[in-house]
C-alpha cells in the first residue's frame, strides 16, 4: 500500500511529501494523520532544524478529498488535535462538526504552532484544503506555474475551515478570491503578501533548500520564540477568534445544503466542482 505521506531528512531539513499524485494529492483523513505523524517526528528529531512540506507529482494539493476511492469520511482515526467525541456513529451536524473540528481546523491550528520553522514548497494547484496546508506553514515559496484558489463558495460555503483569508492577503483581496472563485497566480499571490517568493519550477527545490539552510543556522529556541511572537501578534489581530466565528458559518452552510439540496456539499462532487471551476475560468 502506497504511503500517502513520505518523510526524508537531508542536511537538517525534513522533507514531508504529500504522496497521492494520482489524485493531485487530495487530502483524506489518512493523509491528515500521516502528516501529523511526520511533523511530530520532525519536531522530536534533534537533528531537524527546518520542515519542508511539498507535493509529489504535478500539483501541491487539489484540496479536500471529496470523491476519490480513498475518501475515508466515515473512518475513525486516533484523535489528537481536539478533545471531542468520535464522528463515525453520529449524524448530521454532530458528525460534520466533530470531524471537521479535528481533521481540518484543529489539525491546521496544531501545525501552525509547531516550534520549528516550516516552509510550504508549492507548485501547480493549491486549492481549498491545499491552502490550509500551505497557510499552516511559516513561508510559502511557489513556482511560477503555481496557482491558488478557494472555490467552495460555489457550494454555498464561505471558504475552507481554516479561514485565514483576510490575514494571509487582505480583506478586499479575500473577498475577490472568494466571491469569484478565480485562480490567483503565484505572481498575484506574492503581490498580496500570501507568498514569499516565486521562482521558476526548475529552481523551486534549490531555492527552498537555500532558505532552509540559512534558517537552520539560527538558534533553535530563538526561532521557536520568534515564531510564537508572530503567531501571537496575528491572534491579537483577531485571527483565531475570526476563524472560530467563520467555522460556525461554515457549518450553517453545510446544514443549509443538507436541508435544501442533495447533500452537505450542495450536490457538488469532485467532478462537478472541477467542471464548474473550468467553465468559470473559460468565461472570465
Amino acid at each position: 500500500m502506497t504511503q500517502v505521506v513520505t518523510y526524508e531528512v537531508r542536511d537538517r531539513i525534513a522533507w514531508v511529501t504529500l504522496n497521492r499524485p494520482e489524485y493531485r494529492n487530495a487530502q483524506n483523513s489518512a493523509m491528515t494523520y500521516a502528516l501529523d505523524a511526520a511533523f511530530t517526528r520532525a519536531v522530536d528529531d534533534e537533528e531537524v532544524a527546518v520542515i519542508v512540506l511539498r507535493g509529489a507529482g504535478d500539483h501541491f494539493c487539489a484540496g479536500h478529498d471529496i470523491g476519490t476511492p480513498g475518501r475515508d469520511v466515515d473512518r475513525s482515526f486516533e484523535r489528537r488535535a481536539v478533545i471531542w467525541w468520535d464522528h463515525v456513529d453520529k449524524q448530521g451536524g454532530d458528525q460534520r462538526f466533530a470531524r471537521e473540528s479535528e481533521v481540518y481546523l484543529g489539525m491546521c491550528r496544531r501545525w501552525r504552532e509547531i516550534p520549528k520553522p516550516m516552509i510550504a514548497m508549492v507548485h501547480g494547484a493549491c486549492i481549498a484544503g491545499g491552502l490550509m496546508l500551505a497557510w499552516s506553514c511559516d513561508f510559502i515559496v511557489a513556482s511560477e506555474d503555481a496557482f491558488f484558489s478557494d472555490p467552495v463558495v460555489r457550494m454555498g460555503i464561505p471558504g475552507v475551515e481554516y479561514f485565514a483569508h483576510p490575514w494571509v492577503m487582505n480583506p478586499r483581496a479575500a473577498k475577490e478570491f472568494l466571491f469569484t472563485g478565480d485562480r490567483f497566480s503565484a505572481a498575484r499571490a506574492r503581490e498580496l503578501g500570501m507568498v514569499n517568493r516565486v521562482v521558476p519550477r526548475e529552481s523551486l527545490e534549490s531555492t527552498v533548500t537555500g532558505i532552509a539552510q540559512r534558517i537552520a543556522q539560527m538558534p533553535r529556541f530563538g526561532l521557536a520564540l520568534t515564531k510564537k511572537a508572530v503567531n501571537q501578534a496575528e491572534d491579537l489581530q483577531g485571527m483565531r477568534a475570526g476563524m472560530d466565528s467563520v467555522f460556525g458559518l461554515h457549518h450553517l452552510a453545510h446544514a443549509h445544503n443538507a436541508e435544501t439540496s442533495a447533500d452537505s456539499l450542495g450536490g457538488l462532487d469532485a467532478r462537478a466542482m472541477a467542471a464548474r471551476n473550468k467553465a468559470a475560468g473559460e468565461g472570465s
